[in-house]
């Protein structure tokens, strides 16, 4: 049942999304859907589902060539190279008819060991496939994706009576290897897993603002990042889904499901989907709209859902969110569950609903609580699923307030009552739907899971920790604010090495769990050890932390690092220097020093210019090659160059064609952990490069000539020059005429160490620092 080619049906939104998925995986992928009679190209459609992801933002594809691994075609004349692919995918239409007179023409040409799938969100899977021969339903199973599909991690996978467990559990290790995805098997009913509990959540908000006579604006602070969901929080989830669809699945969900799950919209938001036409973003307009403001600036209008008129309302606040602010997740949680007045009465009402509805839904929508945990957690940015917060408040808790309420407990909660369990999740065990205690199964190799056994972490810090994997591999985790580099980041490592050493350990990994892997160094302590003129101290901070990222490389064992999210600055220079890298798809790397008026200072620079010198070809001459590897180096640091995904961080020179692409960020810890075990038997430690040749003045000159241009022309300002002139200072070896002189990576650090320095030492860069952390945006002085 391996995966090597796949076919998808429908070249619409989800499909092409879909299909653009495929390609970023490596997977080929034939693109199917109908010919349209006026079009002379019968290709029509399936090409334009191409051309849409690749102008899709955000980018549906992860290196534009990829598209290269999509072929178009039709239904008409290509039904027959569908007898090719291992994997056939249907995300037409949402109607039963037309899903079933597909499959009736699949069946016909599909090999028989083709896996057949459904994109519905909606259709019950084994009412699509009645009629089909028992072969085929067998290998049928739903793929519910979540749109965008390459970066919601979400993917419910629905097996029917019918199918083959066989076949879900080998598509299952398909979705979650290659594609990337969070798998929750789901249960074949209406909604599935998310859907079903999390537009219940929307819909029941809705009823419970009407109550409290809250605003929508009000709402979205109570039901966003501070009780730890998506910026989107409720309104703004609505408008980006489309209130039409919202619509749409409520009403489907009312009419399928018991009296007591109640799915009703409000007056107010049929107006707005009946009357007023009013759909959310696709229309520009539902409950806030964009607008232009005088000075040119967008704003974001409010709607007044007793005129339904606009309004500007400025910055809303609610004072129940004021008063957790700074807060931990779980206090956050706590104290809002507690909260009195009309903001706390909305709040318990909200929570109350979603936890009785997950309850009521365990053993319904699927059979493993963490399922239903990660489908909100995957599909709708929630930090926790239902059953983790109410761990959080506290089962009992929650419990007591349901009964107080009058409602009748599901049988998982009144089994919990009966046993008085105070929580879901305790270390590694769990409970079934209806209560009786089981061992929790995590979806895979995850650093959450390993901090249950306390005697994995062997040294612990305030900002980072010493974890042991096992098969005698340390993790040198960090777990700051955006994992900013600061002391304690650089020692754990440190401790890392030398346990290795002193322990017997086969090697190192470099990562973490947080959501960014780092986002470079601790600007507020640099800005102020400036300030105070405490120049050695810098100096030596320097110093240690290019020893440190460059111990990655040469230590007398194997260093592999997992870079994931946010690479910036010093993130980005610990990873170049590991002996290995196993990188998430989604990879936003790049030394950007720049934008707050400095260089790379811990080995970025002299790592990027021996990459691209070493890439020129032998026999040529040494000039003739070197300028352009040196002008790729300064490009690449001199704009601030951030990858948009792994493949494109490979193209920029960040990977090396050796280092791994894991599509799952969830696998990277475990496949770095084979890394490391790879490279330990017979490991040489390696030695620093005396050999990198260096242009000196001759590369000074012809980037000083281009950097001329570019000010006279008004691309780059006054402070842009002087930055750029240290940067080509390093670049180029430092100043010299000999341009075939070889230098040390020593030498290199020391220019790095010294350009760093001087300009942190001026005003220029000191305000470009403090521009940056008062405002998140860099300054152009």
């Amino acid at each position: 049942m391996k995966i090597q080619k796949a076919a998808v049906i429908g070249a619409g939104v989800m499909g092409a999304a879909i299909a653009a998925q495929l390609a970023n995986a490596g997977i080929p992928v034939l693109l199917l859907d109908i010919v349209l009679p006026d079009q002379q190209d019968r290709n029509f459609l399936a090409k334009s589902g191409i051309q849409r992801a690749l102008k899709a933002r955000p980018a549906a594809f992860m290196d534009p060539a990829r598209a290269a691994l999509i072929t178009p075609g039709n239904l008409e004349d290509d039904l027959k190279a569908l007898k090719d692919a291992d994997w056939i995918l249907e995300a037409i239409i949402e109607k039963l008819d037309a899903k079933r007179e597909l499959w009736a023409k699949v069946e016909k040409v599909a090999k028989k060991t083709a896996i057949i799938s459904s994109n519905s969100s909606g259709i019950p899977m084994h009412l699509q496939i009645e009629g089909r021969a028992e072969d085929f339903q067998r290998r049928f199973v739903g793929a519910h994706f979540f749109n965008p599909p390459r970066y919601l991690h979400l993917l419910e996978v629905i097996p029917t009576p019918k199918t083959d467990p066989k076949v879900t559990q080998a598509f299952s290790e398909f979705a979650e290897t290659t594609l990337g995805k969070g798998v929750v098997v789901a249960n074949d009913v209406p909604g599935f897993v998310a859907n079903r509990i999390g537009v219940y959540g929307i819909v029941r908000a809705m009823q419970h603002m009407d109550r409290a006579g809250l605003t929508p604006a009000q709402v979205d602070q109570l039901t966003g990042p501070v009780l730890g969901r998506a910026n989107s929080a409720t309104f703004r989830t609505a408008d980006l889904s489309g209130l039409d669809i919202i619509t749409h699945v409520a009403s489907d969900l009312g009419k399928a499901t018991p009296d007591d799950e109640d799915f009703t919209l409000t007056p107010a938001f049929r107006t707005l989907v009946e009357e007023k036409k009013m759909l959310g973003d696709k229309t520009g307009s539902g409950f806030y709209k964009k607008t232009k403001g005088p000075d040119g600036k967008t704003k974001i209008l409010n709607l007044n859902l007793e005129t339904f008129e606009y309004e500007d309302q400025g910055k809303v606040k609610v004072a129940a969110v004021d008063a957790v602010k700074g807060q931990p997740l779980a206090a956050r949680v706590k104290a809002l569950y507690a909260a009195e007045g009309r903001e706390g009465d909305f709040l318990r009402g909200v929570m109350n609903d979603g936890f009785w509805y997950a309850a009521k839904m365990a053993g319904n929508v699927s059979n493993r609580l963490q399922d239903i945990d990660n489908a909100l957690k995957w599909g709708f940015g929630w930090e926790q699923g239902p059953f983790e917060t109410m761990d959080t408040v506290g089962v009992q808790t929650v419990i007591a307030n349901l009964e107080a309420e009058g409602r009748t407990l599901p049988p998982l909660l009144a089994a919990m009552k009966a046993s008085g369990r105070e929580s879901f999740y305790s270390g590694d065990q769990t409970v079934t739907p209806t209560g009786e205690p089981t061992t929790y199964q995590a979806p895979y190799f995850i650093l959450t899971d390993l901090k249950k056994d306390a005697t994995k972490v062997v040294k612990k810090r305030a900002g980072a920790s010493v974890v042991d994997l096992g098969d005698g591999v340390l993790l040198a985790e960090w777990h700051a604010k955006m994992n900013a580099l600061g002391e304690d980041q650089l020692r754990s490592v440190q401790d890392a090495h030398k346990l290795v050493q002193d322990m017997g350990y086969a090697g190192l990994v470099v990562g973490n769990q947080g959501e960014n892997f780092s986002a470079g160094a601790n600007l507020p302590l640099i800005l102020s050890q400036a300030q105070a003129d405490e120049w050695d101290e810098l100096d030596d901070i320097i110093k240690q932390f290019q020893q440190v990222t460059t111990s990655l490389r040469f230590s007398p064992h194997p260093t592999v690092a997992a870079p994931f999210g946010l690479t910036l600055g010093g993130g980005a220079e610990f990873t170049l220097h590991a002996d290995h890298v196993v990188a998430s798809a989604e990879l936003y790397m790049g030394l950007v020093e720049v934008g707050v008026g400095l260089i790379p200072g811990g080995g970025g620079t002299k790592e990027m210019l021996l990459r691209f010198t070493d890439m020129q070809q032998p026999g040529q001459q040494l000039g003739a090659t070197l300028l352009p590897a040196v002008q790729r180096a300064f490009e690449l640091i001199g704009t601030a160059k951030v990858s948009t995904s792994a493949l494109e961080a490979r193209n920029l020179g960040f990977l090396r064609d050796t280092d791994t692409v894991a599509m799952n960020k969830n696998h990277i810890l475990q496949d770095a952990k084979r890394q490391v075990l790879a490279l330990a038997p017979g490991y040489v430690q390696p030695v620093p490069r005396h050999d990198i040749p260096v242009m000196g003045d001759a590369a000074i000159a012809a980037i000083k000539s281009a950097l001329y241009g570019m000010h006279q022309g008004g691309y780059i300002t006054d402070y842009d020059l002087v930055v750029s002139e240290q940067l080509a200072r390093v670049l180029s070896g430092g100043t010299g005429n000999n341009r075939t002189a070889k230098v040390s990576e020593q030498h290199l650090l020391d220019l790095e160490r010294e350009a760093f320095l001087t300009l942190l030492g001026k005003k220029g860069t000191q305000q470009r620092i403090d521009h940056m952390l008062k405002t998140g945006k860099p300054l152009r002085n």
